[in-house]
């Protein structure tokens, strides 16, 4: 497996996207400075605890379908990853998260109103970043942020009526998950460039990435082996944080589900957690979702399908691939 997460990949593209990837992690650090010492202390804290950096990565790749030199797209991958940062910020403070990415959270730490400036204070260094791209890339990230904070309400509000338990959970997830990572493919294919069509197929390839991604997430909390996968099972049923799988599971009609249905009503205590684990795995909602995901990773291929051959499509194929494995 490649550093990079994408299997098989071309060699040669291998080391020009390690190479890319070194510049967008150097902009990103030296990016966040100023003349506040906590503020660099408090915006730096999830950037040193790492992280897969899809949403860069996902930059990148897009790229090489024009010119991938061009000026614009390492400030686009860097802009894409902080725009994530500061919403996992926001996002803490209002799940009370102790943990993020392995390390105590910033709300944890600094309290609620330092994580939420430090959000804010990344916001504006991505927007400090964008100013030189030009106003098609402000209005991108405009639409997308406006998104992003959709979904966030809607996820908060819950599902309204008419609609189904599991379709606004989609609809949160399309909004708050992949929102961005389909900005940060369409921003790699736009400003290299590249042909209007593969533009658009890019970014709509980038929002099924987000919707698989998110979903593959969501059975990692039940079937995750923690060592292998590096999410410990159960962390959303303890939190109470619903997923795709508890979803499915609630929307059963059979009498034997009734004791497993009332028990997802609420977070999972340490107690019940290994029972609660365990008759998930085994309940027809894992095979349920996995459906999905594949229908999700196949309309992702038929996309990719409208791209022209080559190492970068090769890459995107097989960074499907890598989403659906870890999940299997």
């Amino acid at each position: 497996m490649s550093p990079l997460g994408v299997p098989n990949i071309d060699s040669a593209l291998e080391v020009k996207l390690l190479a890319d990837m070194q510049k967008v992690e150097s902009l990103l650090r030296s990016h966040i400075e100023g003349e506040y010492p906590l503020v660099v202390e408090t915006s730096r804290h999830l950037v040193q605890a790492g992280g897969k950096r899809l949403r860069p990565l996902l930059t990148l790749i897009s790229a090489q379908f024009g010119d991938p030199n061009k000026f614009g797209i390492i400030e686009a991958a860097v802009v894409c990853e902080l725009t994530h940062l500061a919403t996992l910020y926001h996002d803490d403070v209002m799940d009370e998260a102790p943990l993020r990415r392995g390390v105590e959270s910033a709300n944890n730490r600094w309290g609620n109103s330092v994580a939420i400036l430090t959000g804010d204070y990344l916001f504006a260094k991505a927007s400090d970043l964008l100013a030189d791209l030009g106003p098609a890339a402000v209005r991108l990230q405009a639409k997308t942020f406006e998104r992003l904070v959709i979904g966030q309400i809607n996820e908060t509000q819950g599902s309204s009526t008419g609609v189904s338990a599991i379709d606004h959970y989609l609809n949160v997830v399309s909004d708050k998950t992949a929102s961005l990572i389909a900005t940060s493919a369409r921003f790699g294919a736009l400003l290299s460039g590249a042909d209007e069509r593969v533009v658009e197929v890019l970014t709509q390839f980038g929002e099924k990435v987000g919707i698989a991604f998110q979903i593959a997430d969501d059975l990692l909390d039940v079937q995750s082996n923690s060592t292998e996968s590096g999410k410990t099972p159960g962390t959303d049923l303890k939190e109470g944080v619903p997923t795709l799988v508890t979803l499915y599971a609630m929307n059963s009609t059979d009498p034997k589900d009734a004791d497993l249905i009332e028990r997802l009503k609420k977070p999972i205590a340490d107690k019940e957690m290994d029972k609660t684990i365990n008759e998930l795995r085994n309940h027809k909602s894992v095979q349920e979702v996995k459906a999905y995901l594949r229908k999700i990773a196949d309309e992702a291929d038929e996309l990719l399908s409208q791209l022209p051959a080559g190492a970068a499509k090769d890459a995107l194929a097989n960074l499907i691939t890598a989403l659906i494995s870890r999940s299997a």
